[in-house]
């Protein structure tokens, strides 16, 4: 099997004993209350998601990824992982410290040991990760509403946050096991934050005739406004692999995390996150993980030119149609119609329909899926 980035598939899960262990000491430490979105960062280190990563990064590390999208260790990694404090948060915490991690009703969640504390400029930052600085990029009005600091040190963790999807919450350690039992020894993973249209299912099914097994991993967490809800994502696949999908060769799993819309870079980071997950290849389309303009609609497909020592190979796909007079879909390397011939996947238009209360033409949308998403009085987020 493919092995994890790094070399290691990291576990940062405490052990029984030490865990009870600082639950009886809970009082004795400086705590720090996260947001719901760093809390999923937790939880991918501790599970060896964002492996080789054993914590939130330290300045060392920050800066050469800003600089070169390296670790200092050399190992490939496209944005920093960090924690953000306040002043007022660091009054009684300094480096070597062990701290607490607690969620928003103040449950201990990680066991952090203080490494690195240090400043940081936000416009630096933003600039050098999503090579904008307009705040309509959500990602950059993230960074910049960031608090005054960065923290950097391994995390241990104490109690896992809750699952929105328990049942198909599978960490990577039980997804290569799984892909072991299946006797899958290449994998292709698709990323997405979108219910599946046509083109959606043509690509994965194109992914999947070159490999063994098909990884849909939905990305559950904070997206923008105008996005879908995740209980309509996880619903319609649920309905699109039970009616159109062979049986042994699927396997969907979540991935708890925020979308950072970094597009090309977002795309290694997709990559490597699916390589943790025992993936030996990855689906990577138009303007993956882009927003606005911000991004050439292939330039997640140039960045892996740079990284031929990512380990896991892109499968790269162009934008899809159903082309009329061919009466299939097909893509603009392999159709000669004009765009007329063409009804595009256009993710706009499906919206629009559905907003309407409409279904999409079913040339575009499967009916099954569409009528999940009618369900819903509002299917997307506000």
């Amino acid at each position: 099997m493919i092995p994890p980035h790094g070399g290691t598939l990291i576990n940062k899960v405490l052990p029984n004993f030490e865990r009870e262990r600082i639950l009886g000491q809970v009082n004795e430490f400086e705590t720090i209350k996260v947001r719901p979105e760093t809390l999923k960062v937790i939880k991918n280190i501790a599970f060896g998601v964002f492996s080789p990563l054993e914590g939130f990064m330290n300045e060392n590390d920050y800066n050469y990824v800003l600089e070169s999208m390296y670790l200092e260790s050399d190992i490939p990694w496209p944005f920093p992982i960090t924690l953000d404090v306040s002043e007022n948060e660091l009054k009684n915490i300094k480096s070597d410290d062990q701290i607490i991690l607690t969620n928003g009703e103040n449950k201990p969640i990680a066991l952090m040991r203080v490494e690195d504390i240090y400043d940081f400029d936000k416009k630096d930052y933003a600039s050098k990760t999503y090579g904008t600085l307009e705040r309509d990029h959500p990602g950059v009005n993230s960074v910049l509403n960031y608090k005054e600091k960065l923290m950097g040190g391994q995390i241990f963790l104490i109690n896992e946050p809750k699952a929105t999807f328990p049942e198909i919450d599978l960490k990577p350690i039980e997804t290569r096991v799984l892909f072991k039992e299946m006797r899958w020894e290449r994998v292709v993973a698709f990323q997405t934050r979108n219910p599946p249209h046509l083109g959606h299912e043509y690509i994965q099914k194109a992914g999947l005739t070159y490999v063994d097994g098909l990884f849909i991993n939905p990305v559950i967490g904070k997206k923008k406004q105008g996005d879908f809800l995740d209980s309509v994502i996880i619903e319609a696949y649920k309905v699109l692999i039970k009616e159109y999908y062979p049986k042994n060769r699927v396997v969907m799993s979540t991935f708890e995390t925020e979308m950072r819309y970094a597009g090309p870079k977002e795309a290694i980071f997709h990559a490597i996150a699916r390589k943790n997950f025992g993936c030996t290849h990855i689906i990577i389309g138009r303007d993956h993980a882009g927003v606005g303009n911000y991004y050439g609609p292939y330039d997640a497909h140039f960045i892996f030119d740079k990284f031929p020592d990512l380990g896991i190979e892109p499968i790269k796909f162009r934008s899809f149609s159903k082309c009329k007079k061919c009466d299939a879909v097909v893509n603009d390397k392999i159709c000669p119609h004009p765009p007329e011939m063409q009804n595009f996947f256009a993710g706009r238009e499906i919206r629009n329909a559905l907003k309407a209360g409409n279904p999409p033409d079913p040339e575009v949308m499967r009916k099954e899926v569409a009528e999940v998403i009618l369900k819903y009085k509002n299917p997307f987020v506000t």
